[in-house]
Order: structure tokens, then C-alpha cells, then sequence
């Protein structure tokens, strides 16, 4: 199975999608197991030919005797956990940005409390656009095609209240201080907060601070330098923080996985 990572290409999407993987099967049957981390970012998979099950605390994709398609949604999630697929498979994801989701879905915070993971059907021609997507042959036109799609669903929806608390979030203002900013408490900054992204701002802070890690870890020279660098208060707390999230120590994560990459991967 190989996957290819592709940045947004219309500008209009650009603001709320990061990107899309493609996944494509091949010839090989070879089983495929890996451990994917914590993200900020929504995440849609949809799935060819394909049964997917949440069991054991983690993601398993079979081959499906059935021409069908599958679509499911992650998010919210702040603990690693394992996808395994029986033998590849076609699929195609969509990498969100923070909020980016909110602009398509109106009633996103109703998936919230499903857990981290579920099936994914905000519209009624999703699956079937997806199926003939699959079918096209040429990627570019794929892109072309699933973009159009979304810009079919875009709703004008006011963020901007929002969008300023998380960009204040990724800095280094302090909760206390991002109500007081805001005149809100922080009973109601965690509340308009959970019901739009689906974490606390603790929880969203955290995995930010983890994924600026990754991305600042090319850039460095040892984990002190991280730290500060990702914004933690000193290495202790980072690798504390980071092992929360990854149930790996900073040392152990980073020599098993290619930062340099656009996906966090482990593969087992």
C-alpha cells in the first residue's frame, strides 16, 4: 500500500483543509499495522471495498466481499491508538484544520459525544460522491473533483470569536488570561470550546505543544532546546507531557519515526 500526501489547491478550501492522503492498495496482501498520535486536526477516511471496526481500542479495516464505500470520522482523541488493516485497501482522507470541519457540518458537536471514533455521514450523496471519485483514474482530476465537492457544502458561518481564542491558545497566553481577554469565564471558554472542537483548552493546548514538537524537532539539537522551542516550561515537563500523549518517551518516539514526514506514524 502507498500513501501520497497532498497539500489543499483551492484557495477558498485552503483555510479550512490541510491537506488530503491517498492510499492505494497494490499488489500486496501483506497485513499493515501502525500507531497514529494525537492531532488538533479532524480527520475524515473514507474507505473502498472495505468493513471497518472499532474494537479492542483499535481500527480495523477488512476486505469487504461487497462493492461499498465506508466513511468515518476521528477526532478529539489525546491517547494513541492502533489502525489494522487485514491487507491494504483504496482510501482517501481529509486532514482538517482546527474549525475547518465547522464550516461544512452544522451539527458537528452531536459526533462529540460518540467518542473519538465513529461512522460519518453529515451529508446523503457523501458515499456516493466518494465512490465515483475512486473511480476516476487520474489523480489530479481526484483532487479536482473531491474539492469541488466540499465547496458544495461550504456554509457561511461565524468563527472569528473563536478562531482569535484558539490563535491565542497556540501562544502563550494563559487560560486565565484568554477569558479575561475574552470576558468570559472559564467554565463557559470551556464549554463554547468543547462543543465546537471537541476538547478542553487544556486538552487542545497540550496536543498543539506536542505537534509543534514534531515539527520543530528537524530544527534543533537536543530535547532542552524542544522544549522551550515547543513551549513546554522545561524538559522534564515536555517529556512528561509528551509521554501522556504517545505512552513513548521523547527519545524512544523520535528515533522511531521520521519527523521529516508528513504523517506521525509507528508502524508495528
Amino acid at each position: 500500500m502507498t500513501v501520497q500526501h497532498y497539500k489543499t489547491e483551492n484557495r477558498t478550501l485552503k483555510k479550512y483543509i490541510d491537506g488530503y492522503y491517498f492510499m492505494t492498495k497494490g499488489d500486496t496482501k501483506l497485513p499493515i499495522r501502525y500507531l497514529t498520535f494525537p492531532t488538533n486536526f479532524p480527520i475524515i477516511s473514507t474507505s473502498q471495498d472495505s468493513d471497518v471496526k472499532f474494537e479492542n481500542e483499535k481500527i480495523v479495516v477488512t476486505p469487504s466481499k461487497k462493492i461499498r464505500i465506508v466513511t468515518d470520522l476521528v477526532i478529539k482523541y489525546t491517547k494513541p491508538f492502533e489502525v489494522f488493516y487485514q491487507e491494504p485497501v483504496n482510501e482517501i482522507t481529509i486532514k482538517f484544520k482546527p474549525l475547518g470541519l465547522n464550516r461544512f457540518v452544522a451539527n458537528l458537536s452531536d459526533y462529540f459525544t460518540n467518542g473519538f471514533y465513529m461512522d460519518f455521514q453529515p451529508f446523503d450523496d457523501l458515499n456516493m460522491e466518494m465512490q465515483s471519485i475512486f473511480n476516476i483514474a487520474e489523480r489530479h482530476e481526484q483532487i479536482e473533483r473531491l474539492e469541488n465537492y466540499w465547496l458544495s457544502k461550504l456554509k457561511d458561518v461565524e468563527l472569528s470569536r473563536l478562531e482569535k481564542i484558539v490563535y491565542d491558545l497556540e501562544s502563550e497566553y494563559s487560560i486565565a488570561e484568554i477569558s479575561k481577554k475574552n470576558n468570559i469565564s472559564k467554565q463557559y471558554l470551556n464549554k463554547i470550546f468543547f462543543k465546537n472542537l471537541g476538547k478542553t483548552p487544556s486538552e487542545y493546548r497540550k496536543v498543539h505543544k506536542f505537534r509543534k514538537a514534531l515539527m520543530d524537532f528537524k530544527n534543533v539539537n537536543n530535547l532542552t532546546e524542544l522544549s522551550y522551542e515547543s513551549l513546554f516550561y522545561d524538559q522534564s515537563h515536555f517529556i512528561k507531557e509528551f509521554k501522556s500523549l504517545t505512552d513513548i518517551k521523547p527519545s524512544q518516539f523520535f528515533k522511531n519515526i521520521g519527523t521529516n514526514k508528513e504523517v506521525a506514524w509507528l508502524f508495528l
